[in-house]
Formats: structure tokens, C-alpha cells, sequence
């Protein structure tokens, strides 16, 4: 018997032939009425670590495991091969004589990725590896595309990130980046929840752009007929909150930035932003020192960690440095003696630091820019920079010792930024003094400047507790404690461009609807034409017979193919969701009827439509004008409840 591993199809044939005879083997299953995708379920009673973990309570005794065949040795009587499952590996032993000659000719069929299922019994090889004795093997699912054969000596990165699934099967150790970044994720939740912080959802999506900084996604919302913004920031809804008397709050999602894409940036991120009434900035470090350190010793049981190539030492007590004091130590210019604006710029423009075209020349944006572009890069363990000059901080409070700085702070680890807090601004008339600020960079063409906020601004009028406020990228912390270089590699689908191009392929209408009309539509009567009424009467039993019913519209969609039809899925007041199709697509969009409320008739027989079944009838109001057919979908009063009965 050799020891060798099977590879899959022979090295000669080429990749659409080795992919031919997979689906060959499929169809002969499948003629055999032994069709793998039939399986709906398989029991598993063991994974490949319990069984190595435990093996000497397990030895000897039956289990069942499913996975992946990753590998097949020998092919004689008696094969070995590898089964990989969510956990693991473990080494199957496959005999002729204990699986019969029928089943195990079957098995010699498989195929490395195939997933199969294994009934047999735990035990030690001569060459003491722990393994299964397989009893029964059924295939659970056929693998038609062969795994890649050297997947751990790819540089191609981009293909790795593309196809996740293949990466995450041929390389065990990619899943640890995710393992540590749920547990990290598990880690905040469990921190903030046992100091007493709520946490909350807002908004995704907004119609104003703000909380940061940056350029924003925009979208059309089709009904209201007006551009959204995905979310920049979480940092303006959860102040509202704090307002609104929720002294502790987080939330923990996904926040979208039009931005350029590096190894540390991706379109899509994931932050915490919290915010406690009553702290300050000192608070926020105080917090963020001891969150991230206390995962470290958690996760990784050390505090010592390697990040880009540094030995990163998180040991609570990290040093606090105003950026001044920064700048003054790497670059030699002590801004605190520079009294003006033009002798500020001057200082910056003698190291080399030229301000953006968009920025005013004022003493903060130089002291920011002489940071960013000449302290930053030389920051690796951890640091947090503090006093943050007001031009940059649009929504930070004043320093009281210097109303040109804010109390603000980033923490800085191997040159990355991790997290940004303040004390945050509560007071109105300073906030839109701000908010106008940014405006006026954003007509000078800086996109990345932040919007009026009216509703905002009246929130802090009510009055805003004092607040600190703290945001943390969550993929930059997973990306220290896994001491990946790249964002990607934390991400489970980071942003790719699409290899080909994908545009007006997926029917998505990317024209906003008709703009809605500000007042009802003037109707001229005399252009109306209605259906003579019925000659023959009905009696009133078969009437009673139709039941007519409110229901609500909890989802509304185009049906594929069809220009015609809307598929609607209703709540009507009963435990399940009725589907009726309706062919009023000329008349509506689906997004105007998503939250109305609608009759049916219920008691209709399934009738067939698009392969759709269509689980009754909607009621609409039909009627000629001006010599077309009209049609208006009867809509209720929104208080009606779903299941109410029409007499």
C-alpha cells in the first residue's frame, strides 16, 4: 500500500476535462437513482477534534462524521484518506472487506472534495495515528470543480480573496482570522454589556451625509424620489440617543465609505462607536485601553503580539501625548510659540508639509498636516494622540485650557490608526458654527466635509449631557491580533472589481422613479369611463362564499421575465405569508407598496403563474380615462389590522 496522496484527476488532463468527468460520475449516480443532492439531511454524532481530544473515552465506540475528502492513499483493498470537517481533520481507514465490494467499488469512485458522510469505529493505526474505521460511507454531495492542487504556494492573493469558499477549504489556517474576529466581536459585546452599555441599531441609510469625514455611497430612493446616503458614521443617530436620556449606548455595524482601497481601507468596514454621558475623552482612553488589551489576553492568552513585521507590546498603561508635543519631538517645530496662521503654515512648508489645496491655511490645519504626514508613520506601539486642533475636529470640544485644540484622541499602533474618541461638542450654537465650516469646504470641492445637520442641531438645543464618545475599527483590532498585513485578509468578502463586466445584466433599474407628485393629481371626471354595472344579481350565499381580507404588503418584487407582474408577499393575519402575484407592474413600483395595506380575496385556488403559485387575488379599482385603462390598488387605512374580515 502506498503512502502517497492522490491528487485527483491526472496531472495530463486539463481542467475542463478532469470537470466533464466529474459530471459523468454524477450521471452514472444519478442514472443509479443514487443521486447525492436527493440527501437532505446527515446525522453527525462527532467531529474530527472531539474524537482526537477524547480518544481515550471514544476509543472503539461508533460515531459519525461528515466532510470533505481532502486526500486518498491507496488503492487497493484498503484506501486511506483525509476527512476534513468544521474543525479539523481526522484519517478515515476504508476496507473492502468492512464496507462490502459494492459500496466500497463506489467509493473508489469519489473524488478529493467530494463531502461524504462516515459511520465507523475510533481507533489507533499501527503507526499510532488516531483514526476512523468506516463501516458506511454515503456521498452527501458531489464536487464537480477539482480543489486546487497548491493553493498554499498561490500568489495570486486576488484569487484567494475572489473565491473565499476555496481558500477557507484548502487553507484551515485562513479560518483562525475569522475564528479570532468572531471572538473579538463576542469580546466587545461582553465588555460594554458588563458596563452597563445598551447596545442599539440606527440608520444605514440617511439623507444627510455625517459623524465623519469622508465621501459617501449615494443611492435613490425610488418613492420619495430623493438621494440617500449610506452611512458614513453611527456617531450622529447615537448622540440623539444620548439626548434623548440613553446614557450608555453602542452599536456594533458595518459603515460604507466612497474611499480608496489599500491594506488598511476597504469601501465596506466594520466600527463600535459608544458614547457615556457624563465621561469625557480621559474616559473613552481609559476604556479603549482596557478593552483591547483584555481581548488580547483573552483570545490570545498573552499581551505580546506581531503586527507588520514590529513586536507590538499591549501591556495596559500606554503612553498619552498631545499632538503638538508629538510633532515638536519628531519634527523639531513647537506650534504652542507659533502665535499666527501664516507663520504656522511657514514652519510646516520648511519640513516639507504642504497643506491640501482644499484646506484653509490656518495654525491647526498645519499642525495636523505636519502630524499626518511626518509623526504618524513612526508611531508603533501603542500611543494615543490627544488635543486634536478644532479645524479637523468638527465635532469635538474646545480644550478650556486652549480654544484651538480639542479633547480629542487616536490611538496609534504600528503607524494605523485604531480608534478616534472626544469629549464631545454639546454645545448648539459652537456645533453650527462648525457645521458651517464644513459646508463652506464642501463648496470649495472637499466631498469629504460634512453636511448641515438641522435635526441634529436641534437635538443638542434640548441639551446634550457632557459625553464622551469613542469609535473603533473593528478590522484593524482583528487585524493586530492576527497580525494580518492586509484588511482583506479579515474580511470574509472584501470589495473586488468584477472580472468582467456585469453592468445592465442583473435588470436593476438604475433610473430613480417618477418623481412623486406634491399634491393629489387633478382628476377631470368627464374623461372617465367605468364599466357598466352588472345586469344579474348574485345571491347573497354565494357571495359569502368569497373571503375578503385586509392584508399587509411585507415585501413587493418584480417577477422575473415579466414585464407585468409584481409578486407580493402578505401577512394576513395567520402564522404563515401568502404569495399573490398581480400584474400591475405598469402601474406601480414595488417599493411604493411595500407597508400598505391591501384586500384580498383569500379562498381563490392556487392558480400557476411565471412557475409562481399565486395564492389569491388583490383588489384593484379598474376604469377607463381619456380613452386608456386606469387602475388604482385599493389601499386602507394603515390602523385596519392584517386577518380583519370585509362584509
Amino acid at each position: 500500500m502506498t503512502e502517497e496522496k492522490n491528487t485527483g484527476a491526472p496531472e495530463e488532463l486539463d481542467l475542463s476535462e478532469q470537470r466533464r468527468i466529474r459530471r459523468a460520475k454524477l450521471k452514472e449516480l444519478q442514472d443509479a437513482g443514487q443521486d447525492p443532492f436527493q440527501i437532505t439531511k446527515y446525522i453527525v454524532t462527532a467531529h474530527s477534534t472531539d474524537v482526537k481530544e477524547k480518544f481515550d473515552e471514544m476509543e472503539g465506540k461508533q460515531v459519525s462524521v461528515a466532510g470533505r475528502i481532502m486526500s486518498k492513499r491507496g488503492m487497493g483493498k484498503a484506501v486511506f484518506c483525509d476527512l476534513q470537517d468544521g474543525k479539523g481533520r481526522i484519517q478515515l481507514y476504508v476496507r473492502i472487506d468492512e464496507l462490502g465490494e459494492e459500496p466500497f467499488a463506489r467509493f473508489k469512485k469519489t473524488d478529493i472534495g467530494d463531502i461524504v458522510g462516515v459511520e465507523g469505529e475510533v481507533f489507533r493505526t499501527k503507526r499510532g495515528e488516531i483514526s476512523i474505521k468506516a463501516h458506511k460511507i454515503t456521498l452527501l454531495s458531489k464536487s464537480l470543480i477539482p480543489l486546487p492542487e497548491k493553493f498554499h504556494g498561490l500568489n495570486n492573493t486576488e484569487l484567494r480573496y475572489r473565491q473565499r469558499y476555496v481558500d477557507l477549504i484548502v487553507n484551515p489556517e485562513v479560518k483562525r482570522n475569522f475564528i479570532i474576529r468572531s471572538q473579538f466581536i463576542k469580546h466587545v459585546r461582553d465588555f460594554m454589556d458588563g458596563r452597563g452599555f445598551m447596545e442599539v441599531e440606527t440608520p444605514v441609510l440617511n439623507t444627510i451625509s455625517g459623524g465623519a469625514t469622508a465621501r459617501p455611497f449615494i443611492t435613490h430612493h425610488n418613492t420619495l424620489d430623493i438621494d440617500m446616503y449610506m452611512r458614513i458614521a453611527t456617531e450622529l443617530p447615537l448622540k440623539r440617543l444620548i439626548v434623548g436620556g440613553m446614557d450608555r449606548v453602542y452599536e456594533i455595524g458595518r459603515i460604507f465609505r466612497n474611499e480608496g482601497m489599500d491594506p488598511k481601507h476597504n469601501p465596506e468596514f466594520t466600527t463600535i462607536e459608544l458614547y457615556q454621558a457624563y465621561a469625557d475623552f480621559n474616559d473613552m482612553m481609559d476604556l479603549f485601553e482596557d478593552l483591547l488589551s483584555s481581548a488580547a489576553q483573552k483570545i490570545l492568552g498573552t499581551y505580546q503580539v506581531e503586527w507588520q513585521g514590529e513586536k507590538i507590546d499591549l501591556t495596559p498603561g500606554w503612553p498619552r501625548m498631545p499632538m503638538h508635543e508629538a510633532v515638536k519631538q519628531y519634527c523639531g517645530i513647537d506650534f504652542m510659540a507659533i502665535p499666527s496662521d501664516e507663520e504656522a503654515v511657514a514652519a510646516a512648508k520648511s519640513i516639507g508639509v504642504e497643506l491640501p489645496e482644499t484646506a484653509d491655511k490656518t495654525w491647526g490645519n498645519a499642525l495636523y498636516e505636519c502630524f499626518d504626514q511626518k509623526v504618524e508613520k513612526k508611531l508603533i506601539q501603542p500611543t494615543f494622540i490627544t488635543m486634536h486642533p478644532v479645524d479637523v475636529s468638527p465635532l469635538a470640544k474646545r480644550s478650556p485650557k486652549d480654544p484651538r485644540l480639542t479633547e480629542r484622541f487616536e490611538l496609534f499602533i504600528c503607524h494605523s490608526e485604531m480608534g478616534n474618541a472626544f469629549s464631545e461638542l454639546n454645545d448648539p450654537i459652537d456645533q453650527r458654527q462648525r457645521f458651517q465650516k464644513q459646508v463652506e469646504l464642501r463648496a470649495k470641492g472637499n466631498d469629504e466635509a460634512e453636511m448641515m445637520d438641522e435635526d441634529f442641531l436641534t437635538a443638542l438645543e434640548y441639551g446634550m449631557p457632557p459625553t464622551g464618545g469613542l469609535g473603533i475599527g473593528i478590522d484593524r483590532c482583528v487585524m493586530l491580533l492576527t497580525g494580518s498585513d492586509s484588511i482583506r485578509d479579515v474580511i470574509l468578502f472584501p470589495t473586488m472589481k468584477p472580472l468582467n463586466d456585469v453592468s445592465g445584466k442583473n435588470d436593476v433599474k438604475s433610473q430613480p422613479a417618477e418623481a412623486p407628485k406634491a399634491e393629489p393629481e387633478r382628476i377631470d371626471f368627464s374623461m372617465v369611463k367605468i364599466e357598466p354595472l352588472f345586469a344579474d344579481d348574485v345571491d347573497f350565499e354565494t357571495f359569502s362564499k368569497s373571503d375578503f381580507r385586509v392584508v399587509k404588503v411585507e415585501a413587493c418584487e418584480a417577477v422575473p421575465k415579466s414585464k407585468k407582474l409584481l409578486k407580493f408577499t402578505l401577512n394576513d393575519g395567520t402564522d404563515r405569508k401568502r404569495t399573490i402575484l398581480s400584474g400591475i407592474h405598469e402601474y406601480y413600483e414595488p417599493e411604493e407598496l411595500v407597508g400598505k395595506t391591501c384586500v384580498a380575496i383569500t379562498n381563490l385556488p392556487p392558480r400557476k403563474m411565471m412557475g409562481i403559485d399565486s395564492e389569491g387575488m388583490l383588489i384593484s379599482a379598474v376604469y377607463e380615462y381619456d380613452g386608456q385603462e386606469g387602475l388604482n390598488l385599493l389601499m386602507l387605512d394603515d390602523h385596519i389590522p392584517a386577518g380583519a374580515k370585509l362584509y
